[in-house]
């Protein structure tokens, strides 16, 4: 006998409510060892307060469609996968009230216009400035060619004119990939608030080993340099802003160079104490850590390897000339462990180097892929906070 549609109906709603469930239990633990989970748990961390109408839809149907057992079981899912889904926001709200004074305290200043979280950008967004873009040729370490994208304010440039701070943009993908153009989203972003942008190419591994990415990121800088007054920058002030394996460049390289020009260093998600990370890597993880640390560095930290583990360790760099730092990382984070954040914050306490640690309970690697997500949106706030009390983002004279 063929099955009816009032058959059917309330397994379609099951399976859509335990779905829905799945999904929305990636905001509360820690997404398991696949890739396709991993991005669900960006899609659910930071589009959740989006996804939580399903739930509401499958609920109010079951609600209205079905009789007994079967409507309990659905609409107790449909409960807890709303709870999972709007969890983001609510806990983006905690972080948010005491978000300004943690920055006040950090960097002194004062708080950038507009809201911490905003719920009307959740949902319609917010404008997305465009600036203008060129791809540069550098010489790297050893004379091999490498990229940047400069990112600039649209017109021409004034060589006696006003100069603009630079963010030297550094990119992830565990050392054996990634490009300049990730998330070219937030560097539109920070040219619109005063800066310029550098997002810089390096060589990868396995073919190069550290330290031949720290040499490419210093000679990155130094071409800025030298085409300062042409590009309208202040020689004087940058800032090293990396992600993932850029946030391990941005700690070891601003805080090793010891160059008065570094004002700040900005690091989302990324390892910060090689050895440590050495330590905690696996080969049945999502991205193979024990191989990507191999070809990064070489293999373990041994005695023939200890200086070459220091030298990539912003744990171990940091002194008390530090520069200012903010470090931002998602506790449930399975692709860079949220300790390798919380140790840094530690040892900068201990040194008394102005930083500030933006900890977000729900968010996973890659959460700032939706600039307007809670994540995205207390970001925005932190760097917008930060970047005007190291560098400014008004042009200097």
């Amino acid at each position: 006998m063929a099955l009816s549609t009032s058959n059917v109906m309330p397994y379609l709603l099951l399976l859509l409510a335990v779905l829905s469930v799945a999904v929305a239990l990636l905001t509360l633990l820690r997404a398991p060892a696949w890739v396709v989970a991993w991005k669900l748990a960006i899609l659910a961390g930071e589009f959740g307060h989006w996804l939580a109408l399903v739930p509401l839809a499958v609920g109010g149907a079951a609600v209205w469609a079905e009789d007994g057992g079967m409507r309990v079981a659905i609409v107790v899912l449909c409960a807890v996968a709303l709870a999972g889904f709007l969890r983001p926001v609510v806990s983006a709200m905690r972080v948010a009230g005491p978000l300004p004074s943690g920055l006040r305290t950090a960097f002194g200043g004062a708080a950038p216009a507009g809201a911490v979280l905003g719920w009307r950008r959740l949902f319609t967004g917010s404008p997305r400035p465009r600036a203008r873009v060129t791809t540069e040729r550098f010489a790297g370490a050893d004379g091999h060619e490498l990229l940047l994208d400069l990112y600039r304010p649209e017109g021409p440039v004034n060589p006696g004119g006003p100069r603009r701070p630079c963010v030297v943009m550094i990119h992830g993908g565990g050392w054996d990939g990634g490009d300049r153009m990730q998330l070219a989203e937030w560097n539109h972003w920070l040219v619109a608030r005063g800066w310029i942008v550098a997002a810089v190419s390096y060589r990868l591994a396995p073919t190069w080993q550290w330290p031949a990415q720290r040499a490419d990121v210093l000679a990155a800088m130094d071409w800025l340099r030298s085409r300062a007054d042409g590009l309208g920058l202040d020689p004087e002030r940058f800032v090293l802003f990396g992600r993932s394996a850029g946030g391990q460049l941005a700690t070891a390289v601003g805080f090793g160079a010891n160059d008065p020009a570094i004002r700040g260093v900005i690091a989302l998600y990324g390892p910060h104490d090689m050895p440590f990370a050495w330590s905690v890597s696996r080969e049945d993880d999502v991205l193979n850590s024990l191989n990507l640390m191999r070809q990064y560095m070489g293999g373990p930290p041994d005695d023939t390897r200890r200086e070459h583990y220091a030298t990539a360790s912003g744990q171990a760099m940091a002194h008390a000339g530090s520069p200012p730092t903010l470090l931002v990382h998602g506790d449930p984070d399975t692709l860079a462990w949220v300790r390798h954040s919380e140790r840094l914050a530690h040892r900068l306490r201990e040194l008394g180097v102005p930083h500030y640690f933006l900890r977000l309970p729900w968010a996973t690697h890659a959460f700032d892929f939706n600039p307007d997500g809670p994540g995205g949106q207390l970001t925005a706030y932190a760097l917008e906070w930060f970047l005007a009390s190291v560098g400014g983002g008004r042009p200097r004279s």
